[in-house]
């Protein structure tokens, strides 16, 4: 059984606190991701898994056995690092093989192992060769199967692809994600890019300042996140969060206001509130139609552009940008992202409309940072239509 468990895991280096009061549960044969931006406590929650550091309280447990305080080498786990780190006077056979002849395994099963690996990456012919002679990718697949002649109850990924250019980062994530399918093994990665959490994971655990976040499927975590820390963080680009505040007709802010009744969401006028909508979910005024819980429409003007081949990244402040200060344009609160399809007619310095879907906004506490709900869209919304055409602005 490959099962992880960290229960109430702090490690404190002095006044540092890493990793804080962390409740991990990773199921046998699950694929998660720790995510996180640098110096959240991914890597320091990985190395005590790994047993490369001991935590300050709590428990680890592998397979049903209590670790805690165990070597990495009792631990039953094989890790795979950033620095591939394979020996340079060595084929790719004994780097393979080099933690199996530590151990004094028979060289019959040696063998079986090495090839069973090999056959697995597909580097079978690779095996005399040394890594002077093999690409990243072929020696990234030399350090995974130096992982997997172990036989482990579990993998322990620390951002393997890093060092890996654009292209092969993306060849390897499908080898990665095949690799999990034959194995059935627990395998844990430590990543900071977004693309390999949210292609590899069963589920991803999102991390900030030491502390859990949250952990869930990955679209769970695009379309339900749990607080304003993951809805900023998860999706490239970001959520757009515009703060303000409860009124007795909704939400509203210098930017925009929605109208909903606030009994139907336990909210009360004056609270602070920080309204969610990703880039998607932001639509021109003559798309209303394709739409059907749209919201008023709001004057903005695009300031820039950014082709990205399948869509268009369309940056807008709020109102007519000509006669905007810079200080007003550059304002984090008067600015929105959309997205739109690229052959869309749109340039820079338009004045347009824009509206959003209620299906798809989130409401925020703004205090404690969790999330209030992620529709506003309600059994009296269902039959109404909260859209003004662009005369009634």
């Amino acid at each position: 059984m490959g099962n992880v468990k960290l229960e109430h895991v702090t490690k404190q280096y002095d006044d540092v606190t890493a990793v804080n009061d962390m409740n991990l549960d990773i199921r046998d044969g699950e694929f998660v991701c720790l995510v996180g931006p640098s110096g959240c406590g991914k890597s320091t929650t990985m190395e005590t898994i790994a047993g490369l550091t001991l935590p300050t309280e709590g428990e680890v447990t592998i397979g049903g056995k209590e670790v805690t305080n165990l070597p990495p080498k009792e631990r039953g786990i094989a890790m795979v690092f950033q620095n591939i780190a394979l020996f340079p006077h060595m084929d790719v056979y004994d780097n393979v093989s080099f933690g199996l002849r530590l151990r004094n395994f028979e060289k019959e099963e040696i063998d079986r192992r090495v090839e069973r690996a090999a056959d697995i990456l597909q580097i079978g012919d690779l095996l005399d060769r040394k890594p002077s002679e093999l690409s990243g990718g072929q020696r990234q697949r030399v350090a995974i199967g130096r992982a997997i002649v172990r036989d482990p109850e579990a993998f322990l990924m620390d951002e393997p692809l890093a060092n890996l250019d654009a292209k092969l980062r993306v060849h390897m994530r499908t080898e990665l994600q095949r690799l999990h399918r034959e194995l059935e093994t627990t395998i844990i990665y430590v990543t900071h890019d977004q693309a390999e959490a949210m292609t590899m994971s069963d589920r991803i655990a999102v991390l900030n300042d030491g502390q859990l976040q949250q952990i869930a499927p990955p679209l769970t975590c695009y379309n339900e996140p749990a607080n304003l820390f993951v809805a900023g963080f998860i999706g490239s680009p970001s959520m757009n969060l515009l703060e303000g505040e409860v009124t007795a007709n909704g939400f509203t802010s210098e930017f925009v206001s929605v109208d909903f009744d606030p009994a139907d969401f336990d909210v009360s006028v004056g609270d602070a509130v920080s309204l969610g909508v990703r880039p998607e979910d932001v639509y021109l005024a003559d798309e209303a139609s394709d739409v059907t819980h749209p919201t008023k429409y709001v004057d903005t003007t695009t300031d820039v552009l950014e082709p990205m081949g399948d869509e268009i990244f369309v940056y807008l402040t709020h109102g007519d940008r000509n006669t905007a200060t810079m200080e007003e344009v550059q304002r984090k609160s008067d600015q929105l992202l959309m997205s739109v399809d690229p052959d869309k007619d749109i340039s820079e310095e338009e004045n347009v409309e824009v509206f959003f879907d209620r299906a798809n906004l989130h409401l925020f506490d703004q205090q404690s940072g969790e999330a209030i709900c992620h529709s506003l869209v309600t059994t009296a919304t269902e039959n109404a239509v909260d859209q003004r055409t662009p005369s009634e602005n």
